[in-house]
């Protein structure tokens, strides 16, 4: 019956909102109705809503599951996005993943299935 589901976060401004997601994280953007912003990458897509309050941001995230994680953190590293706490690490969950702020405060925690692994 269940899908999938679209993460909806915060954005402070739509303009940097969009430079970020586009120049930083590579997504492209699909829509902006006065600064409620929707984009798109491989099978992903996020939302985001505009709001005045730096806080609401500060306190959103989203998991996002992906394949070839070590590629996509080599790919962000460069671009200085990279949680300073969130470097790219197997977990207990049996995930290798990292994290990621973006220009509004958002945490995206981008994980890899390793169950399958010895």
């Amino acid at each position: 019956m269940l899908q999938k589901a679209i993460p909806i976060l915060a954005s402070l401004n739509a303009a940097e909102t969009i430079q970020f997601y586009t120049e930083k994280l590579n997504f492209i953007l699909v829509a902006n109705w006065d600064g409620y912003v929707i984009f798109n990458r491989d099978e992903i897509t996020i939302h985001l809503w505009p709001t005045d309050d730096p806080e609401v941001p500060k306190n959103t995230g989203c998991y996002i599951n992906v394949t070839e994680v070590d590629m996509l953190y080599a790919e962000y590293t460069p671009q200085g996005v990279v949680h300073p706490n969130g470097k790219l690490k197997n977990m207990p969950w049996k995930r290798r993943q990292f994290s990621i702020l973006d220009n509004n405060g958002n945490i995206i925690h981008f994980g890899e299935d390793i169950s399958g692994e010895a």
